[in-house]
């Protein structure tokens, strides 16, 4: 609802709901904004109050410009109204002359948005789970055999007594402005003469003759989702209202997805209530009070500082280009920005820039893995979807380092860091790790090196191992420059990550990946852990839509189904045991060396003609050779393919 005419219509609305002329009423009869209100002053709730642009129980409205606003404050001068409210304001608008004519936001529950992607069933399972689907579809299979649902266009509801009659007795019920409800029988003859009342439906569930539940569902003007108004339950049971609220909203869902749309509003609400009810996309608003005695707060520009380690040419530039609105929902807008081919389809829009909740996602599932304690304290803010963990490797040296800057690494180690600080210019200096197991970091000398970024792999890649745990904390406290450590194979180590760390140390950076322990390797999906000033820096060099839609929703989907990645992964670690035993006294091995990680570093006899014999046998191994003498990494398999290579070994002696 961002058109002027369908702003003035939900005022006509709330007028009617009011019964006078002018949309004015004391904040405390805004229903379950009373309280957030009364904050500010229990004087606050009691004055009178002219609301302009829309109503606070409608979806939000566009921040008015300054000419709205002189005229809003001219209207209540002359009403001798003392106090003005703009309700539904996102954050992501320009509020700028909100700010200049003196209003105060004041927090409301955010939007909540379920987005269609395909089949109902499979979207609410990505989000909420599989036994979340299920008790879904039983509430809406259980109400479907007692209540009939039925849709009336609006401006037919005169032609359907009993509907309207039971329509306007939910609502007014309810009684949300103080006694007065939202869509009693005046609001609902107003929004039936509006603009609105064309795209817009009366949902009516009957059990028998009686009308159990009713609500409005509103088509957006750009024609790909419906705004769920209202919906009313009568409540004949403890219970019995939510049951047939939720059966109702899954019925608001599928009749969507038959008429092709994108997207199904479901209002302001508590955002952990409506995550349950699969919405996946939250847009924070306020509502904008201007009354005697509040204070403007301070501008916030909802972005992080920059950091002090962004490099001077990253410093100078924005975010580029669509990434910089990522925070501006685009849902409910008619986009002709983006130069596509409309006559295509859904695949002809650009992926969704916004993927808070999906990091939301991502922290709190990994939040509940062994090891992993602390990675509570990071936000949304602290991460950053790449095409892979080693695209984030590559930002992070792009946007924090300037050519001739030093960046570290520790060999063996993951060939491409070297790669991509040579592509960029940047000096590498080697610091080999010592020791038996290749496991031991030479703090001493990466410091002496003053490099600016230091790029460790743990557990290592190739070698299986975990660093020194009292070492990697020695670097971190102990250098001037960024420590970056890439934990793709964390999963399958019992030694804790370093992740939770992030938010206690500005010099810290993790990676992560979903292509390993995840399964996901074909949705290119890595993570980077940083400081929100880290997050920008890096967002300045990263180009925009490179996280596709699929992507986001397979990564949503394997993050709702946790247990049976965590199931995959103990399997991975018992094989991997089973097959270190057995390479470890097969007679073409001279080593299997300690491995964290789902992969086994192996040293062989007669390196050259194992691996030949292999290659013949089409067994492909990673021939490590090169960097460690007479070696090769073997992933860990299934039990066919882990006895394929040992026949193979044993057919090259």
């Amino acid at each position: 609802m961002r058109r002027t005419v369908d702003i003035d219509a939900l005022e006509d609305v709330l007028c009617a709901a009011l019964g006078s002329r002018e949309p004015v009423c004391s904040p405390t009869r805004l229903g379950r904004d009373a309280d957030a209100f009364a904050a500010l002053d229990p004087a606050v709730g009691e004055r009178p109050t002219l609301v302009g642009g829309g109503a606070p129980y409608a979806p939000s409205t566009p921040a008015p410009a300054r000419p709205a606003l002189d005229e809003l404050l001219r209207r209540a001068e002359a009403l001798g109204v003392p106090q003005a409210l703009v309700p539904g304001v996102r954050r992501s608008d320009d509020v700028s002359a909100l700010r200049a004519a003196g209003f105060v936001p004041v927090a409301a529950d955010p939007e909540c948005v379920f987005r269609l992607a395909g089949d109902v069933d499979e979207a609410l399972r990505t989000r909420v789970g599989a036994d979340r689907l299920g008790e879904l579809r039983r509430r809406h299979g259980d109400a479907a055999r007692e209540v009939r649902w039925e849709r009336i266009p609006l401006r037919e509801l005169d032609g359907h007594a009993s509907a309207r009659d039971a329509f306007i007795a939910l609502h007014e019920s309810a009684a949300p402005l103080g006694g007065t409800g939202p869509y009693n029988a005046a609001a609902l003859d107003a929004l039936a003469r509006g603009p609105l009342a064309e795209r817009t439906t009366v949902l009516v569930a009957r059990r028998g003759s009686a009308v159990v539940q009713a609500g409005l569902l509103t088509r957006s003007h750009n024609g790909r989702g419906v705004y769920c108004l209202t919906l009313a339950t009568y409540d004949d049971g403890p219970g019995a209202a939510r049951d047939l609220r939720e059966a109702g909203l899954y019925e608001v869902y599928v009749e969507a997805q038959r008429s092709g749309l994108d997207w199904v509003h479901l209002g302001r609400g508590d955002a952990g209530r409506m995550r349950g009810l699969g919405a996946d996309l939250f847009v924070p608003v306020d509502h904008w009070l201007r009354a005697p005695g509040l204070t403007p707060a301070a501008a916030d520009t909802g972005e992080p500082a920059l950091s002090a380690f962004a490099a001077p040419p990253v410093a100078s530039v924005p975010v580029p280009g669509p990434a910089r609105f990522r925070r501006q929902p685009r849902f409910d807008v008619v986009d002709l920005s983006s130069n596509t081919n409309p006559f295509l389809g859904s695949a002809s829009r650009y992926p969704e820039l916004d993927t808070e909740e999906l990091a939301r996602t991502y922290l709190s599932t990994v939040a509940r893995l062994p090891g992993h304690e602390g990675i509570g304290a990071l936000s949304a803010d602290h991460v950053l979807f790449t095409s892979g963990a080693v695209d984030g490797a590559l930002l992070l040296l792009a946007a924090l380092a300037s050519p001739g800057e030093r960046v570290c690494v520790t060999s063996p180690t993951f060939p491409l860091y070297d790669h991509f600080a040579r592509v960029l210019r940047l000096p590498v200096v080697d610091v080999p790790l010592r020791g038996e197991d290749l496991d031991e970091l030479d703090v001493e000398r990466i410091l002496a090196a003053e490099p600016r970024v230091t790029l460790l792999c743990d557990p290592n890649n190739p070698v299986g191992t975990r660093l020194d745990e009292a070492r990697v904390h020695a670097l971190v406290a102990g250098g001037q420059g960024l420590v970056v450590i890439d934990e793709a194979y964390v999963e399958f180590s019992e030694k804790p990550s370093y992740a939770g760390l992030v938010a206690r140390h500005d010099n810290l950076i993790v990676l992560r990946t979903l292509s390993k322990a995840w399964g996901l390797a074909s949705a290119r999906c890595g993570v980077v852990l940083a400081q929100p000033g880290v997050v920008d820096a890096l967002r300045r060099v990263q180009v925009p839509f490179g996280f596709t839609d699929a992507s986001q929703r397979a990564v949503r989907d394997r993050l709702t189904d946790a247990p049976r990645v965590l199931y995959s992964v103990r399997r991975i670690r018992a094989e991997r045991e089973w097959m270190a035993a057995a390479l470890a006294d097969h007679p073409a091995v001279e080593r299997v060396f300690p491995s964290e990680t789902n992969f086994l570093l192996v040293r062989l006899h007669k390196h050259e003609r194992v691996m030949d014999r292999l290659h013949e046998a089409g067994i492909l191994v990673a021939d490590t050779g090169r960097g460690i003498p007479d070696t090769c990494r073997i992933s860990i398999g299934d039990r066919r393919a882990n006895n394929s290579l040992l026949a193979a070994l044993s057919a090259a002696l």
